[in-house]
């Protein structure tokens, strides 16, 4: 009988409806520690209740303990899987930092809920009960950190949070999900081709994000340019463009080798460097930022955050991406 570690972080899945007011609030006890006995059959659960917080709370700080959790039981051989319970709002950015940090081939899974414990339809068990089946899995292992939502199997780096409300607002746009549950059957269709790990030991650096809109000047860059800006990620239109009033303050940021990387704020698709004119993606690569495909603004954040804790030099960063 396999064991598998269960981390909860809290979240919507570990919170309760108010039936007079509406308002979802976090409980007192985790209401999925009374359903742990319904995988006495199948796995040994080891249960641990690590956070309680709401995921908008959740910090580069609060990821790094739970990669260090993670690694302390894997070096221990105490689990063949681990399971983290977490807040939708931001379980994708945990979701990549640890698929980034985590050089490991047993399953780990993170999971989560849109409705809360004692809503109608709520979603957070059975999306707990996958999570486990998936973890269980043979064929999950060497697949990285796996996002188990609604049936669908995804992977950290692409996974997005894509609704306010629906429970199936976890989407990869562009790729799609690598596998799915079918009741208790895990099935697996594809996996990514590359597998990109980190060494880090700290989360301290200043990395911000800035989405760009039309008639956008240089306004906010300038108020970035100070010393404890290590970096910096813009969320570009189309396919890799910005406005050319923003072009001055960018480029005193990249005179001081502060690392930039654009994305798209586009749902689907990649950046690429196409356009040569004036603000261009042509011209913004030559100037030295880094495009990188398919990440968006918050997960390119997490990327950089961890690359800078092994260089600062933008050249070297950008081979990372």
């Amino acid at each position: 009988m396999k064991t598998i570690l269960v981390l909860h972080t809290g979240g919507t899945i570990a919170m309760s409806e108010d039936q007079t007011t509406g308002k979802v609030r976090p409980n007192a006890e985790n209401p999925l520690q009374k359903h742990s006995h319904l995988f006495d059959k199948e796995a040994h659960l080891i249960v641990e209740d690590f956070f309680q917080l709401p995921s908008p709370h959740i910090t580069p700080k609060e990821m790094l303990l739970l990669k260090n959790r993670i690694e302390q039981a894997i070096l221990l051989k105490e689990a063949d899987g681990v399971v983290i319970t977490h807040g939708t709002d931001t379980l994708e950015e945990t979701a990549y930092f640890l698929d980034l940090t985590l050089s490991h081939a047993l399953p780990i899974v993170i999971t989560g809920a849109m409705r809360s414990s004692n809503e109608i339809g709520s979603d957070g068990l059975y999306n707990f009960q996958s999570a486990v089946w998936v973890a269980l899995s043979e064929e999950a292992k060497n697949k990285g950190v796996l996002v188990v939502m609604n049936d669908e199997i995804h992977t950290a780096r692409y996974v997005t949070k894509t609704h306010t409300s629906n429970v199936a607002t976890f989407q990869t746009p562009t790729f799609g999900p690598i596998g799915l549950i079918s009741k208790n059957e895990v099935l697996f269709y594809q996996k990514l081709i590359t597998e990109e790990q980190f060494s880090i030991s700290s989360v301290d650096k200043n990395v911000y994000v800035l989405k760009a809109y039309a008639g956008m000047d240089g306004t906010l860059f300038e108020a970035l340019n100070k010393p404890e800006t290590d970096g910096l990620v813009i969320e570009a239109l189309g396919a890799g463009n910005l406005p050319p009033a923003v072009l001055p303050a960018l480029y005193r940021l990249l005179d001081k080798k502060i690392p930039v990387v654009l994305v798209s704020r586009s749902f689907n698709g990649i950046a690429q460097d196409v356009y040569d004119y004036l603000g261009g993606g042509k011209q913004l690569h030559e100037a030295g930022v880094i495009f990188t495909n398919g990440l968006t603004g918050p997960k390119a954040r997490i990327k950089l955050m961890v690359a800078l804790d092994t260089t600062k030099d933008p050249a070297e960063i950008a081979q990372y991406f």
